[in-house]
């Protein structure tokens, strides 16, 4: 059987793993503030530097990629060499490639630019899979989902302030880019404070290995059930992007609406992972079944009609589930792995869901070129979460067993 709280974990006071938890929000917030901002203005300045729109999706595609598979290495690495603070840092520091956006406005135009993106999403990389290892170390004391969603809702405020911030002060300069990206300088500025700040008072937390094991790695039958079936999860659900795309296509004329839908992602996203957050800790991971259900609804209910208002039901469905995905999904990892792997099994679950988000975007958008119907869409999606409800179920019984 594996002890998912072993004794290090014990010691530790609940007010001591709210602190860990409040101070590493207030990191998260301030890095949102900054890379939200920034990815909200990367397609327009691209265009800008004279890139197409194919350029655009290669390179932001790539440096999902690169941040979804770095999650990997970075929490196989932090789980190796136990310096899980050095990836922290390293990982938020490389989030002043995106304020430095202007470089290449002087030289190395959109490959200058690219090169940048890609950095910043190799340090997301690194820097989540061992943070959330450390926050799993502490939130025994107070419930997984609590720390999560406590986490993720910082993160959220972050992610809601950076867009709004940046276009507001693209507004206000009109429109100059050089002076957007960096202003971004000052929150960033403000980041690496708190998280030396975070560092000195919270550095004797780490993300502790117990010493007593009756397995011989990181995946067991229930986590690798679980993480499949996020991978098939991640697949039938249509991401963010699409719906944004919908959304421009409608609002000809009115594309300030397009950030208006995608600030009402965010603004849903955040209160669901705190709720959802509490949820868990009352029942486990059988609350995962709802997000899984809805991402059957959210793509017939996109493709069903033409029109804002299925853009935004669609975008408040999706808000819900992307705080379930980003706050108990990454609970649950907590109670399926080992202490002494859960950096690694953090990087396995990143890959997982971001493989998936990638091949949903390709389908989901062939489909849209494609003009398919809502019937089609259904059938799809139907299949793929069917066959993640399964194995979501399949998971929570075998850890039931597992844990006799």
């Amino acid at each position: 059987m594996v002890n998912s709280a072993d004794s290090s974990e014990s010691s530790i006071s609940s007010r001591t793993a709210y602190k860990v938890v409040f101070f590493l929000g207030l990191v998260s917030l301030f890095g949102d503030i900054v890379y939200e901002g920034a990815r909200g203005l990367i397609p327009s300045f691209f265009l800008y530097l004279g890139a197409s729109a194919t350029i655009v999706g290669i390179v932001t595609g790539l440096g999902e990629l690169v941040g979804y598979t770095g999650r990997l290495a970075g929490g196989f690495l932090a789980d190796l060499s136990k310096r899980y603070w050095l990836f922290i840092f390293i990982g938020y520091g490389l989030i002043a490639a995106l304020p430095s956006m202007p470089l290449s406005l002087v030289a190395g135009g959109w490959l200058l630019a690219a090169i940048l993106i890609i950095a910043e999403r190799f340090g997301k990389g690194f820097r989540a899979p061992a943070r959330d290892a450390i926050i799993a170390s502490v939130s025994s004391k107070i419930g997984r989902g609590k720390a999560f969603g406590i986490h993720e809702f910082f993160d959220q405020l972050g992610a809601v302030t950076g867009p709004l911030l940046v276009a507001g002060i693209m507004a206000y300069t009109q429109e100059n880019y050089a002076v957007s990206f960096g202003v971004l300088f000052i929150p960033y500025l403000i980041l690496m404070c708190v998280l030396t700040l975070t560092y000195f008072s919270i550095r004797d937390i780490e993300a502790k290995s117990s010493k007593k094991y009756t397995i011989k790695g990181p995946m067991t039958r229930p986590l690798a059930m679980y993480i499949t079936g996020v991978f098939l999860n991640s697949l039938g659900l249509i991401p963010a992007s699409l719906i944004l795309y919908k959304a421009g296509l409608i609002a000809k004329g009115y594309e300030w609406l397009v950030p208006a839908v995608y600030a009402l992602i965010q603004l849903i996203d955040a209160p669901s992972a705190l709720a959802a957050g509490f949820v868990y800790d009352k029942i486990g991971l059988s609350v995962l079944f709802v997000p899984f259900f809805l991402s059957i609804v959210i793509s017939p209910v996109l493709f069903s009609e033409n029109t804002l208002a299925i853009v935004f039901a669609a975008s408040i469905l999706y808000g819900i589930v992307l705080g379930m995905i980003e706050s108990t999904y990454r609970a649950a990892i907590a109670d399926l792995a080992p202490p002494k792997y859960r950096g690694t099994a953090y990087g396995v679950f990143y890959t997982a869901l971001g493989l998936g988000s990638l091949l949903s975007g390709a389908i989901y958008g062939l489909m849209m070129d494609l003009k398919f119907g809502v019937g089609q869409v259904l059938v799809y999606v139907v299949i793929i979460e069917a066959l993640a409800l399964a194995l979501l179920a399949s998971a929570i019984k075998n850890l039931k067993e597992f844990s006799k």
